[in-house]
């Protein structure tokens, strides 16, 4: 049996998947058809219904709640691993409203955390989440929020950080945060989610097994990144909730969707 899988190119994503979709463990007959894409395209795609599995935001789950449910494994879930709001100079934070924000998509956690911190702040434009340094540097944006491997470059290239927004919620709910989930379509049988959620989590174990060692998988699709900075993003989203959410977990996400609504 084959099912669509869709997961982001990012060191976390492709360490996680990487086992399971490259036959390096026991899949039990299935097969998975892979699609690497954004998590804002993903994000579209799951509002539309378009994947069996896919990565999103948990910013958007619960307008897909309908039609997926979330899995157990396969999370970005922490703490200090949250986006950050940068730019080319300090800006002092009651006057982020006055602001021009380049965000990574509309649906992402990033601007629901930003949202949450700078609920006044509705001058926003969406980006890439790759191209929002360089639009902060041309001065296109006064400020730009940024995820994934962008947090261990950003300064290099000259740009202040004006919050933490991970910090802002951790310091405020207490709760770890909540940045991205696999899904699974409800409509599939019981065992058949069963299975895909057992395979992502001995998939992960799996590349864990060889960890420091990074696949060509891994690098391949990380292709502009040095392989330090893929360890440093792998150690920043994936840990033990990635494994299990657990009830920490669910409680963490539950607080998100909260906020969401």
């Amino acid at each position: 049996m084959e099912l669509t899988l869709g997961f982001s190119p990012c060191p976390n994503d492709t360490f996680i998947f990487d086992a399971m979709v490259n036959n390096k463990i026991d899949t039990k007959g299935l097969r998975f058809k892979t699609q690497l894409e954004d998590v804002e395209t993903l994000n579209k795609w799951a509002l539309e219904g378009k994947l069996d599995i896919t990565k999103l935001s948990y910013g958007v789950l619960p307008k897909v709640l309908h039609q997926y449910e979330l899995l157990n494994s396969g999370s970005a879930l922490g703490r200090g691993c949250g986006p950050l709001l940068i730019a080319k100079r300090p800006i002092d934070r009651e006057n982020i409203k006055d602001c021009k924000i380049a965000i990574p998509g509309i649906n992402t956690t990033a601007n629901l955390l930003f949202s949450t911190a700078f609920p006044e702040a509705k001058n926003k434009e969406i980006l890439i989440f790759s191209d929002i340094e360089n639009a902060v540097l041309d001065g296109r944006v006064d400020a730009g929020v940024i995820i994934h491997e962008n947090r261990f470059t950003y300064q290099q290239r000259g740009l202040v950080k004006i919050i933490d927004l991970g910090e802002y919620w951790e310091s405020t709910t207490g709760s770890p945060i909540p940045l991205g989930g696999i899904v699974v379509r409800k409509s599939l049988p019981a065992e058949l989610k069963q299975l895909v959620d057992q395979l992502i989590h001995d998939s992960l174990q799996e590349s864990f097994k060889h960890y420091p060692s990074l696949s060509p998988f891994v690098t391949s699709h990380a292709q502009e990144m040095e392989e330090s900075v893929m360890r440093q993003h792998i150690e920043l989203y994936v840990n033990d909730f990635s494994l299990d959410l657990g009830e920490a977990g669910r409680a963490a996400i539950d607080r998100l969707m909260a906020a969401a609504l």
